[in-house]
């Protein structure tokens, strides 16, 4: 009788790792990515492919996203010279200081791509990012600020519910 009870327990568990998402799923990044080392530091600007790929693994986005173990950022690699980043005046409209990181998870309180907002703090998103940013919900998803380590004015929004990050640049305060 006992080994009857026990059985269907031990498949729970295995269910339950099973059932565990590899990216998403409420999971929050304990760090942001290292700065990437570059190859060529005195060379110009970076070309980067047109279209990159993101989904490293069998059900994992196609969009930069953190994996659930280990907290491994799959997107942020193309460095300090990448071009795409590049601002001529970063942090035009100052810099964001309400905290980064694990400790400090925003609601999403309105606004799209272009211009959305959370606790009167007002972000817009990369336009090389927008295509990885349309499955958010802009009324209600959670996100988690953390600092760009390669490119100056940006920081990554990562989306708790899906596990993916796009650059946003700070607009203000109201």
């Amino acid at each position: 009788m006992f080994s009857v009870a026990a059985y269907p327990q031990r498949g729970g568990a295995k269910q339950g790792n099973a059932a565990r998402p590899q990216v998403g799923g409420g999971h929050i990044p304990a760090h942001g990515p290292s700065p990437v080392r570059a190859s060529n530091p005195g060379k110009g600007r970076a070309a980067q492919p047109e279209h990159q790929t993101f989904s490293d693994k069998a059900g994992h986005p196609e969009a930069p996203h953190v994996h659930v173990s280990g907290d491994k950022w799959i997107g942020h690699s193309s460095g300090p010279n990448d071009a795409r980043f590049h601002l001529d005046h970063p942090f035009e409209h100052g810099r964001f200081t309400a905290g980064f990181g694990p400790g400090h998870t925003w609601r999403l309180a309105g606004g799209n791509r272009d211009r959305f907002w959370f606790g009167g703090f007002y972000f817009g998103v990369s336009p090389v990012d927008f295509g990885y940013a349309g499955d958010w919900l802009w009324d209600s998803d959670q996100v988690v600020i953390y600092e760009d380590p390669d490119h100056p004015g940006w920081y990554l929004a990562y989306n708790v519910r899906l596990g993916t990050y796009v650059h946003v640049q700070y607009l203000g305060n109201n």
